[in-house]
């Protein structure tokens, strides 16, 4: 049986999936670090206005290090990769993402490493490809090593959010790290894009579902799942990103799906729930993680 906490945190990468059709649909063309920068920044700026609390003691670098890997440097690595790769290639390399955190967490946080796990996440790779590869899809080594970073950055970060507990609400947490995933990526746009000569009213509406929907409400679904759940199995719901945005597709796009890809999709949403049917246990405690403290935020 599923938890009510499991499917909510799911709705943060169901949201997620329709990033490629609002992209595609209502955004300026080629400015995907513009995106990345609109979609945190404002996002993390309302969060800390509404929570009205600023990081504290060692907080201040460490949401600083958790925005750079889960917003900044992914976002980042993410953008390389799509320029340099089909967006089934790097789809692909992106889904090892929850055998990553499934490490990751046997090495932080003393989570057993199952069998199950592997198995599923192998799986989730499996479906994706079948989901989103194309038998012409072209491998570039700089796209490919830039989305295996764009994994590992993510898992890293997803791990240290579970190992470093914060003393307020996952709400203010989210909010520092949009900030500081934002702040990181400025630069970065300024250099390799730009801004554009003008912006339409579909641009304007598709940069505010990013920034509202997708940043300020998903994100702190997901990091609120992480702090409450196992970490690797909340992982697993990332892999339904691709399948949301595959369905909307064929839904609003109308473009075909193949029986390879109906495939894919069963075997995607098998690798999502199996992990979740594991009863797991607590994490050991960690020295260096602060003791739980009531939230308000839930």
């Amino acid at each position: 049986m599923l938890s009510n906490r499991l499917v909510v945190t799911a709705l943060a990468p169901a949201i997620w999936g329709t990033t490629y059709l609002v992209t595609s649909e209502l955004l300026p063309p080629d400015r995907p670090l513009l995106a990345a920068v609109v979609r945190a920044l404002p996002a993390g700026l309302l969060l800390t206005a509404m929570t009205r609390r600023l990081p504290q003691g060692d907080w201040w670098w460490r949401a600083f290090v958790l925005g750079s890997l889960n917003i900044g440097a992914f976002l980042a690595l993410l953008f390389v990769a799509a320029y340099r790769l089909p967006g089934g290639v790097a789809a692909t390399v992106g889904a090892v993402q929850p055998i990553l955190v499934a490490c990751l967490s046997a090495g932080l946080l003393g989570e057993r490493l199952r069998t199950r796990t592997i198995v599923a996440g192998a799986a989730g790779v499996a479906g994706v490809s079948l989901l989103v590869l194309r038998a012409d899809a072209r491998l570039d080594a700089l796209g490919v090593a830039a989305a295996l970073g764009g994994a590992v950055v993510m898992a890293t970060g997803v791990v240290l959010a579970k190992r470093w507990r914060s003393p307020v609400s996952p709400l203010a947490t989210t909010g520092w790290q949009l900030i500081a995933g934002g702040l990181v990526l400025v630069p970065f746009m300024a250099v390799f894009e730009g801004l554009p000569p003008a912006l339409t009213g579909a641009n304007l509406a598709g940069f505010a579902y990013l920034s509202i929907i997708g940043a300020a409400l998903a994100y702190p679904l997901w990091f609120h799942g992480i702090r409450a759940l196992s970490p690797t199995n909340v992982t697993f719901l990332g892999l339904l990103s691709p399948l949301v945005a595959t369905a909307l597709g064929w839904l609003v796009l109308d473009q075909r799906l193949t029986p390879a890809q109906l495939a894919g999709g069963l075997l995607v949403l098998a690798a999502v729930i199996a992990p979740q049917l594991t009863k797991e246990k607590k994490p050991c405690a960690s020295p260096s993680s602060a003791p739980p403290v009531p939230s308000a935020a839930r």
